[in-house]
């Protein structure tokens, strides 16, 4: 008989971050309760009781100082207030997939939804989630809510918001949804069920469906537990619960050929193990009585080489290594460190008790009838396969430089040292390359010699290729007028030269700025990513010319966009004449100050009063459109006599005529 565990057996990611939480606080020696049970599994809640940690039913039980830890399942609001107002350390383990619910029906109620909960209404993570809002339904079957949809016809105009607890089952929440979409014309539906609930679920069905009997392991308290139970009845005639592996029994497994096993999110891995260690011993004592003594002989004078690639299931994981069954009279181990070439994996991470692996024989022990296996070696076999395709197939693989020396670059591409020369870096002759280590490049295969175990690389190859791609994207779509974000590659003294997506393009320094600029640098560097459009282009001779430049950036469109005549602004003095002053308002647009306009009495030249760079405050009187000049005076800020003030107007026109001329 064969034995078949789930893989998806045991801890969810929720109750495992729950147990988590519990045992790191249980070692911090504070006093340490959790609200409930942390989890509907009576041997887990015995073993923290035995670390210190006790049970609390009420908030109120919780003292000032303790620690206090919220299941998996969550709690009301009222209850988390309650215990924020003991004074309690709160560590809150609810499930980040239920707490997501809480989010949910809470904001539904805000916007004047009512809350529908699919779900057992006395699960605690149903209460919970009910204790998020004010008012809500909660409904155990499809029928209930359908039923509570036509007791009343204006509750098809209800807003309403659905959710599902996270252990219901795909089919309930499925034909509840139906009826919502149906029934509801103002109804917002999330799916909730948790993945790996319903991962777990689904399966168990195609498990039992495969099995002549099915075990289900986990507490009879647990409710995800009993609908595993419910779910394998559905698909298989012999189906049993059992707490832990004391309750199996010889007699459930006379006549089975295959058996699954299965256990609920709130069962801790040891017991699925002790269950498997257990009904592998039954088992093989009925497959014992049953074999001939042909099969007996056979198995026994099957030898196993040292080089021999050999299959095998893996019975179990302890703290050092990993047993394999092999069929023969050995007993195989894997080493931990021959699991895997990444020393960080635990084995625990890539194995399963039940699985069925390829191994290779590292050390036969025929004396003391053990085997010793290598994972890792076997893997790396068929990494140097994988490599010698690559190469021949000019692939593109990924890897992780691990270091650099003074020839170029080391990476590893799955467990392979993969060697890259520096004129194969991508990056320029002479530049550092000491940034690269730890990063995950792209790069080719060039060269395998597996005698010698030496691979080459090239980082350079791919970006080629890159680089050639996007040249090929960048001419095919390329129109005048076409705007792209590139970077600055380069400076002379006519220009900028920007990458626009593997081409390089020219921006003219007349194209850079609306001001004088004396060189390109004035306004860019290298590296910088500027936004920039084609003016026109050459695919014949592959040229572009770029502009940089824009209408919204020219500094007239900006002062008549911002500026009025009347307006008082902050000027700059920029240049002295005989007849008045300029001053910049904004960089690239200056007004005239006439003479008669900087003070409030005659003065003989500008200069006496001002100087080139001084700060004045200044009134915009007049804005000639057309000419693109602004008339500007300080002398408007001022009180002047209204005697003066007649005198220089006529004075004005003679002089403007002059100044107009000198311009």
């Amino acid at each position: 008989m064969s034995i078949r565990v789930a893989k998806s057996a045991g801890f969810c990611f929720g109750v495992n971050r729950a147990v988590e939480l519990v045992e790191q606080a249980a070692k911090t020696g504070d006093r340490v309760c959790t609200l409930g049970p942390i989890i509907h599994n009576r041997h887990a809640v015995a073993h923290f009781e035995k670390m210190g940690v006790r049970v609390i039913e009420k908030p109120e039980e919780a003292n000032p100082g303790d620690t206090v830890i919220i299941r998996s399942h969550g709690v009301t609001r009222a209850v988390y207030e309650q215990l924020e107002s003991r004074g309690v350390q709160i560590v809150d383990a609810t499930c980040p997939f239920v707490k997501r619910i809480h989010g949910i029906v809470s904001r539904a109620e805000e916007e004047g939804r009512l809350p529908i909960i699919i779900g057992t209404r006395a699960h605690p993570e149903v209460e919970g989630i009910a204790g998020w809002c004010s008012k809500c339904e909660v409904f155990q079957t499809s029928k209930e809510l359908e039923d509570w949809i036509k007791s009343d016809k204006n509750r098809e105009n209800l807003p309403i918001c659905i959710v599902c607890q996270t252990t219901s089952t795909e089919t309930l929440w499925n034909s509840c949804a139906e009826i919502a979409k149906k029934q509801f014309t103002n109804g917002k539906i999330f799916d909730t069920i948790c993945k790996a609930t319903e991962s777990r679920q689904r399966e168990a069905a195609q498990l039992a469906a495969q099995c002549q009997a099915m075990v289900v392991v986990g507490d009879t308290h647990s409710s995800n537990t009993g609908r595993l139970v419910t779910i394998c009845q559905e698909h298989c005639k012999k189906v049993i619960l059992v707490d832990n592996a004391n309750e199996l029994e010889p007699e459930f497994f006379r006549g089975v050929h295959e058996v699954g096993v299965t256990a609920g999110a709130s069962t801790p891995a040891w017991i699925i193990k002790e269950v498997n260690k257990t009904m592998s011993e039954i088992t093989n004592v009925e497959a014992t009585q049953e074999e001939n003594f042909a099969e007996l002989l056979e198995q026994s004078i099957k030898t196993l080489n040292t080089g021999d690639k050999v299959t095998g299931i893996v019975t179990g994981i302890g703290a050092t290594e990993v047993q394999i069954d092999l069929g023969t009279k050995h007993a195989g181990y894997i080493p931990y460190d021959e699991v895997s070439v990444d020393p960080s994996v635990k084995p625990e991470d890539i194995l399963n008790v039940g699985d069925e692996i390829e191994v290779f024989v590292v050390r036969v022990n025929d004396q003391e009838g053990t085997c010793q296996l290598s994972k890792k070696k076997l893997d790396g076999m068929k990494v140097w396969d994988d490599i010698a395709a690559w190469c021949e197939e000019k692939a593109t693989v990924e890897g992780v430089i691990s270091e650099e020396n003074k020839g170029g670059l080391v990476a590893n591409v799955k467990g392979i040292r993969v060697f890259i020369p520096a004129s194969q870096s991508g990056i320029a002759k002479g530049g550092d390359m000491t940034g690269m280590v730890g990063q995950t490049v792209e790069m080719k295969i060039t060269e395998v010699n597996r005698a010698r175990r030496r691979v080459i690389g090239s980082i350079r190859a791919v970006s080629a290729e890159s680089r050639k791609a996007a040249q090929e994207k960048v001419w095919n779509e390329i129109e005048v007028g076409a705007k792209y974000h590139g970077t600055v590659k380069s400076l002379t003294s006519y220009g900028a030269f920007v990458d626009i997506g593997g081409v390089d393009g020219m921006v003219h320094v007349s194209e850079l700025s609306w001001n004088r600029i004396k060189t390109p640098a004035d306004v860019v560097s290298v590296g910088d990513e500027i936004d920039v459009y084609v003016i026109s282009y050459d695919p014949e001779k592959r040229k572009i010319s770029l502009g940089y430049k824009t209408a919204e950036m020219n500094p007239w469109n900006q002062f008549m966009t911002n500026y009025n005549i009347g307006d008082v602004v902050d000027a700059k003095i920029v240049k002295l004449m005989t007849f008045g002053a300029f001053a910049q308002i904004i960089p690239g647009v200056d007004g005239l100050i006439h003479i008669s306009q900087i003070a409030n009495e005659r003065i003989g030249k500008p200069e006496d009063v001002l100087a080139e760079g001084q700060e004045v405050q200044v009134k915009i009187t007049d804005i000639d459109a057309e000419n693109k000049r602004i008339s500007l005076s300080i002398r408007a800020l001022l009180e002047v006599a209204p005697e003066e003030a007649e005198a220089e107007a006529e004075e004005a026109p003679a002089e403007e005529a002059a100044e107009a001329e000198a311009e």
